[in-house]
């Protein structure tokens, strides 16, 4: 490997804060290490993409285009990166493709360089028009291989799928080891056929879970791999990657060449080591080595993110359960790799088979559109008795998806109206509807508040806490249990509690040093057969009956967002709606009684 030149991508400012904090760091703490970092010598610097741009609307209550042209500001010299889902781009569906040029299109005028572009089930017909648009935009087109292991996958299969991104104009190949699952002799025979089938540079990109990602590069390298990624040793480990600086020292003790200089490196993460403490209560629980994520198969963004959800819905201690659900869940679904937005399709439906108490007694939307083929085709076949109770009588989609999908620029641009201030804004409404509509109309009326971040008390980021009382007022004793607490949800922290065993939901809204305290919801808790509830706390997406209405069991009668997902809710017994109590837009606790047949 001597007198090589080995070009290193920074994930930093993307992947590594969405593996180990649930992508919530803030721009204004990425901007005092920017100088250090286009100064240092990468390659590239991976700051776009991916959570992020979903994050910065839901919960840190920033617009994602402004965050990309300040880091282009503040990173002059540098080229910038970007994570693309092919025709998902940033969101969890498929669009048409008039909306995935426009994306690409905005996203290289507004300071992208390089376009990682991925399908999560590696299906290239996914590819076709991201990368085609990245081209017509003169950026460079990074044709990407979602690494898995199943019975179905191998790197014939691998090196087939990139030879096929390569004939569609793909300017380099990245093995994206989402999971960690890579092991050094896999990686040595894939980057030997990628070198060797193909005259494109080859990127590695591999997670640090299961703690064989050092051999796997240090194997990737031997057989030829021209880019490594890595992350700075402050978010470096665990479900993110291999630390940079020891990288480049390694390199650097074998007379490699890789530009970049470990002083600039090492301000850049004293500030970042910083910067995590104030992010204390979105660490993820594994940040070590996890050698479960050899069955599990869980990413290490989707890990960080699963146990923020889960203790979301105060089932964390259900976390193991859910691990040893999404395998079987994955197997039904004809093991698709686990990466956005597939990941999310699995872990929510393994969410609900867990707490739900029975398998596949509620199912997703997103997994009903997947088994018609709305994502593309499985990698093997899946569950055909899943498939018949999910699709129904619906037709099977056969064909590129896209193709089926009509332009919809302009009745997106009509829907989003004036709160779009540009074209920037009908793209972020096009990515997250609910979501952007919520931060437009905040931006427009002056009201924009992130989440509160917890601070430090007395230098220890947590502890126990208590979640069962009995209480006494005026006289009255009430048994308080908590059944689940969100760490932090945009502007306030919510915890759901059962009174006397019937649920309630209390918010805590930070206002300077005072908080108030506010009673939301107080429905009564679903006892009856004709009641409907729902097992995990959500928002409601859409209310499908009224009032009056004549309902079968079966029936889907209200529309839920939970964990990023929507699941249709559906009547448990045949009769008349005798009472709605929810409307488009509640926030719902477990065991309520949101509609009531009778």
């Amino acid at each position: 490997m001597s007198k090589r030149k080995i070009h290193i991508t920074d994930v930093i400012l993307r992947d590594a804060h969405q593996s180990l904090i649930a992508t919530r760091m803030r721009t204004e703490d990425m901007l005092p290490a920017c100088e250090w970092l286009d100064q240092a010598g990468y390659w590239s610097l991976e700051c776009w993409g991916g959570a992020t741009f979903d994050a910065c609307v839901r919960f840190l209550k920033e617009d994602p285009w402004e965050r990309l042209r300040t880091l282009r500001k503040a990173l002059p010299n540098t080229r910038l990166q970007m994570l693309l889902r092919g025709q998902n781009l940033l969101g969890y569906r498929h669009y048409g493709d008039d909306v995935v040029e426009a994306f690409v299109e905005k996203a290289a005028e507004n300071g992208i360089d390089v376009f990682r572009v991925f399908d999560a089930l590696n299906d290239v017909r996914n590819l076709e028009t991201s990368i085609k648009a990245v081209k017509k935009a003169g950026k460079h087109a990074q044709g990407t291989l979602c690494y898995t292991v199943s019975p179905v996958h191998d790197v014939k299969t691998f090196l087939a799928q990139a030879e096929t991104m390569a004939d569609m104009g793909a300017d380099s190949i990245a093995i994206k080891d989402m999971a960690g699952l890579l092991t050094p002799a896999v990686t040595a025979e894939l980057v030997s056929g990628l070198k060797t089938n193909l005259k494109l540079p080859v990127f590695l990109h591999s997670h640090a879970t299961s703690g064989m990602a050092p051999m796997c590069q240090w194997a990737a390298l031997e057989a030829g791999v021209d880019h490594i990624d890595t992350a700075l040793s402050a978010f470096a480990g665990g479900t993110s990657h291999p630390p940079t600086e020891s990288l480049v020292a390694a390199l650097h003790d074998a007379g490699c060449e890789t530009g970049l200089n470990l002083e600039l490196l090492d301000k850049a993460t004293r500030h970042f080591r910083e910067v995590r403490k104030k992010y204390h209560q979105f660490e993820s629980d594994y940040n070590g080595v996890d050698t479960s994520v050899l069955l599990s198969q869980v990413p290490g963004g989707m890990m960080s993110n699963l146990a923020n959800q889960l203790k979301e819905q105060g089932a964390l201690d259900r976390i193991q359960d859910v691990f040893e659900e999404i395998p079987r869940v994955r197997k039904d679904l004809g093991y698709p790799p686990l990466v956005t937005p597939t990941s999310q399709i699995v872990g929510t439906q393994a969410v609900i088979n867990v707490l739900g108490g029975k398998r596949y007694d509620t199912i997703t939307n997103e997994v009903k559109k997947y088994m018609q083929g709305w994502y593309g085709k499985a990698p093997a076949e899946v569950d055909t008795q899943l498939q018949r109770r999910a699709v129904g009588k619906e037709e099977l989609i056969e064909e590129r998806p896209a193709n089926l999908i009509p332009r919809e620029l302009s009745e997106l641009r009509k829907e989003v109206g004036d709160l779009a201030e540009s074209e920037e804004d009908v793209l972020t409404y096009a990515m997250f509807p609910d979501q952007a509509r919520t931060y437009l109309e905040q931006r427009r009326d002056g009201t924009l508040q992130p989440e509160a971040l917890e601070p430090i008390a007395n230098g220890k980021t947590g502890g126990s806490v208590s979640t069962e009382f009995r209480i006494t007022v005026h006289g009255e004793s009430y048994d308080i249990h908590v059944t689940g607490a969100n760490p932090v949800s945009e502007t306030e922290r919510r915890f759901y509690m059962t009174v006397d065993g019937v649920p309630e939901e209390i918010h805590l809204e930070s206002q300077g040093e005072a908080s108030e305290n506010t009673r939301k919801g107080g429905r009564a808790r679903a006892t009856g057969e004709g009641h409907v509830t729902t097992t995990m706390p959500g928002n409601i997406v859409d209310v499908l009956v009224s009032e009056g209405d004549e309902v079968s069991a079966g029936d889907a009668v209200l529309i839920i967002e939970a964990m990023k997902m929507e699941t249709e809710v559906k009547a448990t017994k045949s009769g008349i709606v005798k009472a709605v109590n929810i409307s488009k837009g509640d926030r719902v606790a477990p065991g309520e009684s949101l509609i009531e047949i009778e």
